[in-house]
Protein backbone atom coordinates (compact mmCIF):
# COMPACT_ATOMS: atom_id res chain seq x y z
CA UNK A 1 0.00 0.00 0.00
CA UNK A 2 0.79 3.32 -0.55
CA UNK A 3 0.63 6.64 1.42
CA UNK A 4 -0.59 9.58 -0.52
CA UNK A 5 -1.16 13.38 1.29
CA UNK A 6 -3.01 15.09 -1.12
CA UNK A 7 -3.77 19.12 -0.98
CA UNK A 8 -1.12 20.07 1.16
CA UNK A 9 1.71 22.91 0.17
CA UNK A 10 4.74 21.38 -0.15
CA UNK A 11 8.05 22.88 -0.22
CA UNK A 12 10.64 19.88 -1.09
CA UNK A 13 14.22 21.88 -0.54
CA UNK A 14 14.16 22.98 -4.72
CA UNK A 15 10.72 24.26 -5.04
CA UNK A 16 7.48 25.34 -3.68
CA UNK A 17 3.99 22.57 -4.90
CA UNK A 18 0.76 24.79 -3.64
CA UNK A 19 -1.74 22.30 -3.51
CA UNK A 20 0.16 19.17 -4.19
CA UNK A 21 0.48 15.92 -3.27
CA UNK A 22 3.14 13.10 -2.63
CA UNK A 23 2.64 9.59 -3.07
CA UNK A 24 5.23 7.12 -0.91
CA UNK A 25 5.87 3.75 0.30
CA UNK A 26 9.74 3.99 1.79
CA UNK A 27 10.66 5.89 -1.09
CA UNK A 28 8.77 8.69 -3.03
CA UNK A 29 7.16 7.64 -5.81
CA UNK A 30 6.01 10.51 -7.29
CA UNK A 31 5.10 14.19 -6.26
CA UNK A 32 3.50 17.50 -7.90
CA UNK A 33 0.51 19.42 -8.39
CA UNK A 34 -2.81 17.17 -7.52
CA UNK A 35 -2.97 18.40 -11.13
CA UNK A 36 -1.36 15.93 -12.08
CA UNK A 37 -2.20 13.02 -9.71
CA UNK A 38 -3.76 9.39 -10.72
CA UNK A 39 -5.06 7.63 -8.52
CA UNK A 40 -3.84 3.79 -7.91
CA UNK A 41 -5.81 0.53 -6.11
CA UNK A 42 -2.65 0.95 -3.51
CA UNK A 43 -3.15 4.64 -2.48
CA UNK A 44 -4.21 5.56 1.09
CA UNK A 45 -5.30 9.08 0.89
CA UNK A 46 -4.65 11.44 3.52
CA UNK A 47 -6.37 14.98 3.27
CA UNK A 48 -3.27 17.69 3.78
CA UNK A 49 -5.43 20.61 3.40
CA UNK A 50 -4.12 23.47 5.08
CA UNK A 51 -1.15 21.82 6.03
CA UNK A 52 3.10 22.19 5.02
CA UNK A 53 5.11 19.29 3.76
CA UNK A 54 8.67 19.62 4.23
CA UNK A 55 11.57 17.17 4.27
CA UNK A 56 12.32 15.73 7.73
CA UNK A 57 14.87 17.37 9.78
CA UNK A 58 18.72 16.66 10.07
CA UNK A 59 20.96 17.15 13.38
CA UNK A 60 24.76 16.76 13.13
CA UNK A 61 25.18 17.94 16.35
CA UNK A 62 22.96 16.16 19.51
CA UNK A 63 24.21 14.68 22.10
CA UNK A 64 21.67 13.10 23.89
CA UNK A 65 17.85 13.62 25.37
CA UNK A 66 14.84 11.73 27.12
CA UNK A 67 17.16 10.68 29.60
CA UNK A 68 20.21 9.62 27.63
CA UNK A 69 23.05 10.60 26.16
CA UNK A 70 25.27 8.89 23.13
CA UNK A 71 28.68 8.67 25.92
CA UNK A 72 26.83 6.38 27.53
CA UNK A 73 27.22 3.86 25.23
CA UNK A 74 24.41 1.70 25.49
CA UNK A 75 22.85 0.75 21.88
CA UNK A 76 19.79 0.00 23.61
CA UNK A 77 19.56 3.53 25.33
CA UNK A 78 20.85 5.29 22.47
CA UNK A 79 18.06 3.66 20.33
CA UNK A 80 15.17 4.32 22.43
CA UNK A 81 16.55 7.92 22.46
CA UNK A 82 16.80 8.53 18.94
CA UNK A 83 13.45 7.42 18.29
CA UNK A 84 12.35 9.82 20.96
CA UNK A 85 13.88 12.73 18.16
CA UNK A 86 11.92 11.60 15.79
CA UNK A 87 8.67 13.32 17.76
CA UNK A 88 10.81 16.34 17.36
CA UNK A 89 10.65 15.64 13.05
CA UNK A 90 14.12 14.41 12.81
CA UNK A 91 14.61 11.88 10.63
CA UNK A 92 18.81 11.53 10.23
CA UNK A 93 20.49 12.30 13.33
CA UNK A 94 24.32 12.21 13.82
CA UNK A 95 25.40 10.59 17.46
CA UNK A 96 27.50 13.68 19.04
CA UNK A 97 30.23 12.87 21.75
CA UNK A 98 32.03 14.79 24.03
CA UNK A 99 35.80 14.97 25.64
CA UNK A 100 35.99 12.18 27.58
CA UNK A 101 38.84 9.50 28.36
CA UNK A 102 40.01 7.27 25.42
CA UNK A 103 38.40 4.43 26.61
CA UNK A 104 34.83 6.04 27.36
CA UNK A 105 35.09 7.70 23.42
CA UNK A 106 35.96 4.23 22.01
CA UNK A 107 32.76 2.59 24.33
CA UNK A 108 30.28 5.12 22.82
CA UNK A 109 31.82 4.58 19.23
CA UNK A 110 31.09 0.82 19.36
CA UNK A 111 27.57 1.52 21.34
CA UNK A 112 26.85 4.03 18.52
CA UNK A 113 27.84 1.10 15.87
CA UNK A 114 25.67 -1.11 17.44
CA UNK A 115 22.53 1.45 17.59
CA UNK A 116 23.10 2.21 13.81
CA UNK A 117 23.14 -1.24 12.65
CA UNK A 118 19.35 -1.43 12.86
CA UNK A 119 17.96 2.41 13.11
CA UNK A 120 18.85 3.82 9.70
CA UNK A 121 17.88 6.94 11.24
CA UNK A 122 21.38 7.61 12.88
CA UNK A 123 23.69 8.34 10.23
CA UNK A 124 26.66 9.37 11.52
CA UNK A 125 28.75 10.35 14.54
CA UNK A 126 29.98 13.89 15.54
CA UNK A 127 33.16 13.50 17.52
CA UNK A 128 33.26 17.05 19.37
CA UNK A 129 36.63 16.94 21.08
CA UNK A 130 39.10 15.75 22.68
CA UNK A 131 41.30 17.79 20.40
CA UNK A 132 40.17 21.13 21.31
CA UNK A 133 41.52 24.37 23.16
CA UNK A 134 41.04 24.60 27.08
CA UNK A 135 40.85 28.40 26.76
CA UNK A 136 37.07 27.71 25.20
CA UNK A 137 36.71 24.25 26.90
CA UNK A 138 32.91 25.23 27.82
CA UNK A 139 31.02 22.49 28.99
CA UNK A 140 33.99 20.13 28.16
CA UNK A 141 36.07 18.37 30.79
CA UNK A 142 39.45 19.92 30.42
CA UNK A 143 41.25 16.61 32.00
CA UNK A 144 40.99 15.19 28.89
CA UNK A 145 41.83 17.64 26.37
CA UNK A 146 44.33 16.75 23.57
CA UNK A 147 46.07 17.88 20.74
CA UNK A 148 44.74 15.91 17.38
CA UNK A 149 46.00 12.50 17.57
CA UNK A 150 45.45 10.24 14.20
CA UNK A 151 46.19 7.01 15.57
CA UNK A 152 44.23 7.30 18.05
CA UNK A 153 41.02 8.95 16.04
CA UNK A 154 41.59 6.05 13.42
CA UNK A 155 41.23 3.34 16.23
CA UNK A 156 37.82 5.68 17.09
CA UNK A 157 36.92 5.28 13.20
CA UNK A 158 37.41 1.81 13.06
CA UNK A 159 35.44 1.02 16.28
CA UNK A 160 32.48 3.34 14.86
CA UNK A 161 32.53 1.28 11.74
CA UNK A 162 33.85 4.57 9.93
CA UNK A 163 30.46 6.45 11.30
CA UNK A 164 32.58 9.38 12.02
CA UNK A 165 31.18 12.03 9.78
CA UNK A 166 32.34 15.07 11.40
CA UNK A 167 35.02 16.10 14.07
CA UNK A 168 35.01 19.53 16.11
CA UNK A 169 38.70 20.26 16.72
CA UNK A 170 41.33 23.06 17.22
CA UNK A 171 43.54 23.78 14.02
CA UNK A 172 45.95 26.02 16.17
CA UNK A 173 47.70 22.71 17.11
CA UNK A 174 51.08 22.09 15.28
CA UNK A 175 49.34 18.12 14.73
CA UNK A 176 45.90 19.88 12.88
CA UNK A 177 47.36 19.74 9.20
CA UNK A 178 48.03 16.13 9.32
CA UNK A 179 44.75 15.72 11.08
CA UNK A 180 42.86 17.71 8.32
CA UNK A 181 43.99 15.53 5.44
CA UNK A 182 43.69 12.44 7.18
CA UNK A 183 40.10 13.48 7.80
CA UNK A 184 39.66 14.44 3.79
CA UNK A 185 41.39 11.05 3.28
CA UNK A 186 38.65 9.42 4.88
CA UNK A 187 35.51 11.70 4.69
CA UNK A 188 35.12 13.31 7.73
CA UNK A 189 34.31 16.95 8.00
CA UNK A 190 36.81 18.53 9.78
CA UNK A 191 34.90 21.09 12.17
CA UNK A 192 36.51 24.70 13.85
CA UNK A 193 35.33 24.78 17.49
CA UNK A 194 36.14 24.88 21.01
CA UNK A 195 39.40 26.67 19.86
CA UNK A 196 41.46 30.00 20.35
CA UNK A 197 42.72 30.23 17.10
CA UNK A 198 43.43 33.15 15.42
CA UNK A 199 43.27 34.18 12.00
CA UNK A 200 46.90 33.84 11.10
CA UNK A 201 46.38 30.31 12.06
CA UNK A 202 43.21 29.45 10.50
CA UNK A 203 44.15 30.74 6.81
CA UNK A 204 45.34 27.25 5.72
CA UNK A 205 43.16 25.70 7.37
CA UNK A 206 41.04 22.98 5.11
CA UNK A 207 38.34 22.92 7.60
CA UNK A 208 34.82 23.39 5.98
CA UNK A 209 32.46 23.76 9.14
CA UNK A 210 31.96 25.80 12.00
CA UNK A 211 30.86 24.11 15.38
CA UNK A 212 28.30 26.19 16.93
CA UNK A 213 29.09 29.40 15.47
CA UNK A 214 29.87 32.12 18.18
CA UNK A 215 29.70 29.65 20.61
CA UNK A 216 33.08 28.23 22.37
CA UNK A 217 35.56 29.78 20.24
CA UNK A 218 37.64 33.39 19.89
CA UNK A 219 35.43 35.76 19.16
CA UNK A 220 35.85 38.58 16.22
CA UNK A 221 37.27 42.09 17.61
CA UNK A 222 38.29 44.49 15.34
CA UNK A 223 41.74 43.64 15.25
CA UNK A 224 41.44 40.07 15.03
CA UNK A 225 38.99 37.96 13.60
CA UNK A 226 38.91 34.86 15.40
CA UNK A 227 37.18 31.65 14.46
CA UNK A 228 33.55 33.62 14.24
CA UNK A 229 35.00 35.99 11.87
CA UNK A 230 36.95 33.83 10.10
CA UNK A 231 33.54 31.56 9.88
CA UNK A 232 31.50 34.50 8.77
CA UNK A 233 33.37 35.21 5.75
CA UNK A 234 34.86 32.47 4.32
CA UNK A 235 31.92 31.35 1.90
CA UNK A 236 33.35 27.75 2.09
CA UNK A 237 32.21 27.66 5.69
CA UNK A 238 29.22 25.30 6.81
CA UNK A 239 28.00 27.23 10.14
CA UNK A 240 26.43 25.85 12.82
CA UNK A 241 23.74 27.72 14.53
CA UNK A 242 22.07 27.07 18.21
CA UNK A 243 19.17 29.36 17.33
CA UNK A 244 17.31 28.78 21.02
CA UNK A 245 17.69 32.66 21.77
CA UNK A 246 20.42 31.68 25.22
CA UNK A 247 23.52 30.93 22.93
CA UNK A 248 23.01 33.23 20.46
CA UNK A 249 21.37 36.16 20.66
CA UNK A 250 18.67 36.71 17.63
CA UNK A 251 20.13 40.02 16.43
CA UNK A 252 23.54 37.92 16.25
CA UNK A 253 21.92 34.70 13.99
CA UNK A 254 20.33 37.65 12.05
CA UNK A 255 23.94 38.91 11.06
CA UNK A 256 24.97 35.35 10.69
CA UNK A 257 22.07 34.86 8.34
CA UNK A 258 22.82 38.32 6.53
CA UNK A 259 27.03 37.15 6.09
CA UNK A 260 26.39 33.39 5.05
CA UNK A 261 22.74 33.81 3.68
CA UNK A 262 20.76 30.29 4.03
CA UNK A 263 22.92 28.06 1.61
CA UNK A 264 25.85 27.88 4.28
CA UNK A 265 23.82 27.87 7.64
CA UNK A 266 22.80 24.37 9.55
CA UNK A 267 20.37 24.57 12.64
CA UNK A 268 21.65 22.01 15.35
CA UNK A 269 20.34 21.70 19.00
CA UNK A 270 23.72 20.50 20.43
CA UNK A 271 20.63 18.82 23.24
CA UNK A 272 21.81 17.07 26.08
CA UNK A 273 20.05 14.21 28.10
CA UNK A 274 17.75 16.32 29.66
CA UNK A 275 15.87 17.27 27.16
CA UNK A 276 12.52 16.13 27.00
CA UNK A 277 12.72 15.75 30.72
CA UNK A 278 11.66 17.94 33.58
CA UNK A 279 13.84 21.24 34.90
CA UNK A 280 15.66 20.26 37.53
CA UNK A 281 19.25 18.38 38.13
CA UNK A 282 20.81 16.48 35.24
CA UNK A 283 24.84 15.94 34.09
CA UNK A 284 26.45 16.27 31.33
CA UNK A 285 30.29 14.22 30.85
CA UNK A 286 29.86 13.42 34.84
CA UNK A 287 29.48 17.35 35.44
CA UNK A 288 26.29 18.65 37.45
CA UNK A 289 23.67 20.31 34.64
CA UNK A 290 20.80 22.26 36.15
CA UNK A 291 18.27 23.08 33.50
CA UNK A 292 16.00 25.96 34.08
CA UNK A 293 13.67 28.11 32.12
CA UNK A 294 15.15 26.00 29.07
CA UNK A 295 18.61 26.20 29.51
CA UNK A 296 20.89 23.97 30.64
CA UNK A 297 23.98 25.38 32.74
CA UNK A 298 27.14 24.10 34.54
CA UNK A 299 27.37 25.02 38.35
CA UNK A 300 29.88 27.72 37.04
CA UNK A 301 27.07 29.25 34.92
CA UNK A 302 28.68 28.47 31.79
CA UNK A 303 25.62 26.72 28.86
CA UNK A 304 26.00 23.00 29.13
CA UNK A 305 24.58 21.50 25.65
CA UNK A 306 20.73 23.06 24.96
CA UNK A 307 17.31 21.11 25.69
CA UNK A 308 16.18 22.56 22.54
CA UNK A 309 13.59 20.75 20.01
CA UNK A 310 14.44 21.07 16.23
CA UNK A 311 11.02 22.04 16.11
CA UNK A 312 11.55 24.74 17.85
CA UNK A 313 14.70 25.68 15.90
CA UNK A 314 13.13 25.66 12.83
CA UNK A 315 10.27 27.98 14.12
CA UNK A 316 13.20 30.16 15.71
CA UNK A 317 15.24 30.78 12.97
CA UNK A 318 12.36 32.52 10.77
CA UNK A 319 11.56 34.13 13.80
CA UNK A 320 14.67 35.36 14.41
CA UNK A 321 15.92 36.40 11.11
CA UNK A 322 13.05 36.65 9.00
CA UNK A 323 13.31 33.82 6.68
CA UNK A 324 10.69 32.12 5.05
CA UNK A 325 9.72 28.73 4.97
CA UNK A 326 11.91 28.03 2.41
CA UNK A 327 15.41 29.06 3.86
CA UNK A 328 14.40 27.54 7.16
CA UNK A 329 13.71 23.74 5.13
CA UNK A 330 17.72 24.69 3.52
CA UNK A 331 18.46 25.18 6.82
CA UNK A 332 17.42 22.62 8.40
CA UNK A 333 17.36 19.63 5.81
CA UNK A 334 19.09 20.24 2.57
CA UNK A 335 22.58 21.83 4.14
CA UNK A 336 23.12 18.81 5.80
CA UNK A 337 22.16 16.37 3.08
CA UNK A 338 24.62 17.91 0.76
CA UNK A 339 27.35 18.72 3.07
CA UNK A 340 27.78 15.34 4.31
CA UNK A 341 26.67 13.38 1.06
CA UNK A 342 23.53 12.14 2.31
CA UNK A 343 22.51 11.48 -0.71
CA UNK A 344 19.03 9.53 0.35
CA UNK A 345 17.67 12.68 2.34
CA UNK A 346 17.41 16.35 2.65
CA UNK A 347 14.83 17.03 0.08
CA UNK A 348 11.29 15.70 -1.40
CA UNK A 349 12.21 14.03 -4.77
CA UNK A 350 11.25 11.01 -6.31
CA UNK A 351 13.63 8.20 -5.18
CA UNK A 352 14.48 9.48 -2.26
CA UNK A 353 13.57 8.11 1.43
CA UNK A 354 10.45 9.11 2.64
CA UNK A 355 11.56 11.69 5.39
CA UNK A 356 9.19 14.07 5.89
CA UNK A 357 6.92 16.44 8.31
CA UNK A 358 4.14 17.57 8.05
CA UNK A 359 3.26 21.22 9.51
CA UNK A 360 0.01 22.90 10.44
CA UNK A 361 -0.55 26.51 9.31
CA UNK A 362 0.79 27.47 13.07
CA UNK A 363 4.29 25.79 11.88
CA UNK A 364 3.47 23.55 14.49
CA UNK A 365 4.52 19.68 14.18
CA UNK A 366 1.33 17.72 13.29
CA UNK A 367 3.54 14.40 11.99
CA UNK A 368 6.50 13.01 11.03
CA UNK A 369 6.92 10.38 8.46
CA UNK A 370 10.48 8.52 8.59
CA UNK A 371 11.70 5.85 5.73
CA UNK A 372 7.67 5.99 4.92
CA UNK A 373 6.67 5.13 8.78
CA UNK A 374 3.87 7.49 10.43
CA UNK A 375 4.69 8.78 13.62
CA UNK A 376 1.97 11.30 15.33
CA UNK A 377 2.98 14.11 17.21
Amino acid sequence: MKTVLKHGTIYTGNEKIVDGYIRFDKKIEAIGPLSEYKATSDDIVFDATDKIIIPGFIDVHSHGGYGFDSMDGDPVQIDEMVNNMIHEGITSYFATTMTQSPAAIAKAMSGIKKAAEHNPIIQGIHLEGPFISAVFKGAQPEEYIQAPNIELFDKWNELSGHLIKLVTYAPEYKTAPAFENYCLEHNIIPSIGHSNAKNEEMRFSKASHVTHLYNAQREFKHRESGVTGHALLEDNIYCEVIADGFHVSPDMLHLAYKLKGPERMELVTDSMRAKGMPEGVSELGGQKVIVKDKQARLETGNLAGSVLKYQDAFRNIMKFTGCGIEEAVMMSSVNQAREFSLNNKGSLTIGKDADLNVLGDDMQLVATYSIGKRYQN
